[in-house]
C-alpha cells in the first residue's frame, strides 16, 4: 500500500537500480536537478499493479536549471557522462532554463516550476538525492492522483484550450491504461 510521500521514497530507497540511477546523476553536480516523470510514476504504478517486472522506460528524464549555460550540446555531454556510468539506461537530460522556448511557454523560474507545468499531475513529480544523500521528492500538485491511479491535467494545462488539446492527444498516444489496467 502506498499512502504518502514517505511510502514512495521507501519504494525508491528499496530499489537498487533506481538508487544507482540517482547516485549517477548526483555525480554530475547539476544545479537544481531532479529525475522526474515516468521514473517515479512507473515505479508507483508497477507496484500498485503488483507487477513482478519493471516497466521499461523509453527514457529516464533528468532535468536541471542553469540559466547561465543554455547550449543544448551541454545536455548531450551530460548524457554521454551518464552513459559511461550506467550505459544500459536511456538517459534524457534537459536544462529547464531553455526548455520553455522549446515548449513555447514563458520562462520557467526553476526545475520545480517546470515540473509544475508538466501535462499530468501523476507525472508532475521528481526525486533526487540532496547534499546529505537523502531522498527528496517534489510534487507540485501532490501525490493523490499518482497513488490513486488517476490521470488528470495539471492546473497549468487545464487553464488553456490549446494545452488541453495537447494533453488529450498525449493521453491517446501514451495508452497508459493498456499497460496499467487500473489507471483511470
Amino acid at each position: 500500500m502506498i499512502r504518502n510521500e514517505g511510502d514512495i521514497l521507501q519504494l525508491i530507497r528499496d530499489d537498487e537500480e533506481m538508487m544507482a540511477v540517482l547516485k549517477a546523476v548526483k555525480q554530475l553536480q547539476l544545479p537544481d536537478w531532479w529525475i522526474c516523470a515516468g521514473f517515479v510514476r512507473s515505479k508507483v504504478w508497477d507496484t500498485l499493479h503488483h507487477f513482478q517486472e519493471r516497466t521499461q522506460l523509453p527514457d529516464v528524464d533528468v532535468i536541471y536549471y542553469d540559466n547561465q549555460q543554455l547550449n543544448e550540446n551541454i545536455e548531450k555531454q551530460y548524457e554521454k557522462k551518464l552513459h559511461k556510468i550506467l550505459p544500459h539506461i536511456p538517459w534524457s537530460v534537459k536544462n529547464e532554463a531553455r526548455m520553455h522556448s522549446v515548449n513555447s511557454l514563458p520562462p520557467y523560474r526553476s526545475s520545480e516550476d517546470a515540473i509544475a507545468k508538466f501535462p499530468e499531475t501523476a507525472t508532475a513529480i521528481g526525486v533526487k538525492l540532496d547534499s546529505e544523500n537523502q531522498l527528496v521528492i517534489t510534487a507540485p500538485w501532490g501525490i493523490e492522483d499518482l497513488i490513486h491511479l488517476r490521470i488528470k491535467p495539471t492546473p497549468f494545462f487545464a487553464a488553456s484550450r490549446e494545452r488541453m488539446q495537447l494533453y488529450e492527444s498525449r493521453m491517446i498516444s501514451k495508452g497508459w491504461n493498456k499497460r496499467w489496467h487500473f489507471v483511470q
